[in-house]
């Protein structure tokens, strides 16, 4: 689950109770009563232990694993990492300290995760990564000929593309904070259905440049794609 996707009143609840949580897992590992290696309880039994939900729990130990605090094992649970305490309090501190991510935050991210990506397919892309990115090009557009809302295709074509860097922590990156961005940029900026032109044209030709693999013009045209969506953040 993808808190950034919920209302605002829905983040601020559950990172509230996820923040307390992370902050009550962490004693449980700094009073010893957890050590490195440690089985964590199960979800069930630290809700109780807390008096929260498990969809909390559960939330609040993805996040962990995010930070490498905790490490899923499947078929087995999920375990204290074997990290240091120091290292581990001052992770927890950070992790405690950190807001929900605002738009544009996010934007500043995407953008300069794309730029690298857009590079790496453009580098080593296969002809499958290649069927893939067009196919998702090919759907976008027809979606938009049509006049029909085109985000999921939209979305679809960018994470075809992260995929094709073939770089697992980027593309896992950007399949965690694409979706909010898009379904944003849609809902508050008042020219977004006038832009359908636009959008396949820079898709296409995003996709041309990955296709003869050529780095600095696929960087290049993914910069111009993203000039009014940059521009849209600076004045929001």
């Amino acid at each position: 689950m993808n808190i950034n996707v919920l209302s605002k009143n829905e983040n601020q609840e559950i990172t509230s109770i996820v923040k307390k949580l992370i902050s009550q897992i962490s004693d449980l590992i700094t009073s010893k009563h957890l050590e490195p290696g440690d089985k964590l309880p199960a979800e069930r039994v630290l809700a109780e232990k807390f008096g929260v939900s498990r969809r909390s729990v559960r939330v609040a130990i993805l996040k962990l694993e995010s930070y490498g605090i905790l490490i899923s094992m499947p078929q087995s649970g999920t375990f204290v990492a074997n990290i240091g305490t120091i290292a581990m309090n001052g992770m927890v501190e950070d992790i405690l300290s950190l807001g929900i991510p605002n738009f544009k935050s996010l934007v500043e991210t995407r953008i300069l995760l794309e730029l690298k990506t857009v590079r790496l397919a453009a580098n080593r892309r296969t002809d499958a990564d290649l069927n893939r990115i067009n196919k998702a090009l090919n759907a976008h557009k027809a979606k938009l000929l049509a006049k029909e809302d085109a985000v999921q295709e939209d979305l679809l074509f960018h994470l075809a593309i992260a995929k094709a860097s073939g770089n697992v922590t980027m593309n896992e990156i950007m399949i965690g904070i694409t979706p909010q961005i898009i379904v944003d940029f849609k809902k508050y900026h008042k020219d977004y259905d006038t832009l359908d032109e636009l959008r396949i044209r820079e898709h296409t030709e995003i996709y041309e440049a990955i296709e003869d693999q050529d780095p600095d013009l696929a960087e290049k045209r993914m910069k111009e794609h993203f000039k009014l969506l940059y521009e849209y953040c600076d004045v929001s």
